[in-house]
């Protein structure tokens, strides 16, 4: 069958490698793609906010799915506008994507449901959140409502930090996305990331995977889109799982049947796995970036089966199966990021880093131009790597990092720290 990916980042490029390894998959086209899935399949120059334009190629190319990659699409509708016209499409609709388009509507969610979270108030006007924060001190995490590509978080230490942010997001530093605020209880604990393939009805735990959003070693500096992950994430244990899927996620795919909307596709549930359990932080509708990339890698059963199943109603029994090998991502980003990145800088030598044994290169936001692939974003890179352990793989992605010669990019030099720690307790 003929698919359509939607993005261009190195979620899409993971996706793109996992898609391929299908027998069912006879051609697979990007829009707009990048040079890494230029590799794989064929990159298409579509506006993917013109719904019209997505349809007609559909049609032109015969497309049997369409995978949504990122979170845009999703909250602007593609999928409704796709299956209004009969085209299947992996992913949620505009109104189950409200889990991840409005921080708020989730928080409502799990306080009407009994899904545990932190404490929290919205705010639609600036005094009121100032008193708010007043009255609570520090610390204490500010959210902008919408999306706000993984950056429009705050967890401010002080008063001062709080209000700060609580005031630029209001002042429309994050557009709309920042005219409501929620404010939440800052929870203690360790975050990991839980993902399950739903169908409408059913949720399959899919896989684990843990996050570094900080965009420096040791979680310090300001939070990015994510600075590299590793899979699986052991803290999660059999009976944790056992507690997010009862606890969490099946009650959310109640009440979102309830309200009109059932959830398909993958839901993302970032989690705070705190003294008294499992707790939502927020969700996501779609694979994160980069979990996919340390994720996928790992998975070996037939993706593209799996995301048919999810969009028909009709998930398999069994949980999909993953290799018993741990993946590791390390970020690739050009420097000044999280702030405007500096573009346009060479990088050199990939070839070298991807011959490193259990390496693959993702591309996030290069270009090619004359021969040469140049820097185009602010997360460039991803250097995945397979190992028996978390340690190894870590060992094996960084030796590829150190053959990249890219002087205008960076890395966290820690990713999947907290994990080779508890490897070298246990030995």
């Amino acid at each position: 069958m003929n698919v359509l990916l939607i993005g261009s980042g190195g979620r899409e490029n993971a996706i793109a490698l996992a898609l391929k390894r299908s027998p069912l998959l006879k051609r697979l086209y990007i829009a707009p793609g990048n040079p890494g899935t230029a590799r794989i399949g064929e990159n298409v120059d579509l506006d993917v906010a013109d719904h019209t334009a997505v349809i007609d190629f559909c049609r032109e190319a015969a497309i049997a799915l369409v995978v949504m990659g990122p979170e845009q699409p999703l909250i602007g509708g593609l999928v409704d506008a796709l299956e209004k016209h009969g085209v299947l499409a992996f992913g949620p609709t505009q109104a189950a994507a409200q889990l991840e388009g409005s921080k708020g509507f989730t928080k409502d969610l799990c306080r009407d449901s009994g899904i545990p979270t932190a404490r929290y108030a919205r705010f639609g006007a600036l005094e009121p959140a100032l008193q708010y924060l007043r009255e609570n001190g520090a610390p204490i995490v500010v959210k902008a409502d919408g999306l706000a590509a993984g950056k429009g978080v705050v967890v401010a230490q002080t008063l001062e930090e709080a209000e700060q942010a609580v005031q630029a997001m209001f002042a429309g530093d994050f557009g709309l996305s920042g005219a409501e605020v929620v404010i939440e209880e800052c929870l203690e604990g360790e975050e990991a990331s839980f993902f399950a393939i739903c169908d409408g009805v059913r949720a399959l735990p899919f896989a684990t995977a843990q996050d570094h959003k900080r965009v420096g070693d040791g979680d310090t500096g300001p939070n990015t889109g994510g600075m590299g992950a590793y899979s699986p994430a052991t803290v999660v244990t059999p009976a944790i799982e056992a507690r997010v899927m009862s606890e969490i996620i099946e009650p959310t795919m109640r009440a979102m049947r309830e309200t009109g909307a059932p959830f398909k596709g993958v839901l993302y549930a970032g989690l705070m796995l705190t003294k008294e359990g499992p707790k939502l932080i927020e969700y996501n509708c779609r694979f994160g970036d980069p979990e996919a990339q340390a994720v996928l890698p790992r998975l070996e059963g037939d993706l593209l089966e799996l995301m048919l199943a999810s969009t028909r109603g009709a998930l398999p029994q069994a949980r999909p199966r993953f290799s018993p090998l741990a993946a590791l991502t390390v970020v690739l980003a050009a420097q000044n990021y999280p702030g405007t990145p500096i573009t346009g800088s060479e990088i050199r030598n990939l070839k070298s880093a991807e011959a490193v044994e259990g390496v693959t290169i993702t591309h996030a936001g290069t270009r090619e131009e004359g021969g040469r692939l140049l820097a185009a974003g602010g997360r460039v890179l991803n250097i995945t790597a397979l190992g028996e352990s978390v340690a190894e793989a870590q060992a094996r992605a960084y030796a590829a990092v150190d053959l990249i010669d890219w002087p205008g990019g960076f890395c966290r030099r820690d990713i999947g720290w907290r994990e080779v720690a508890r490897e070298r307790k246990s030995r």
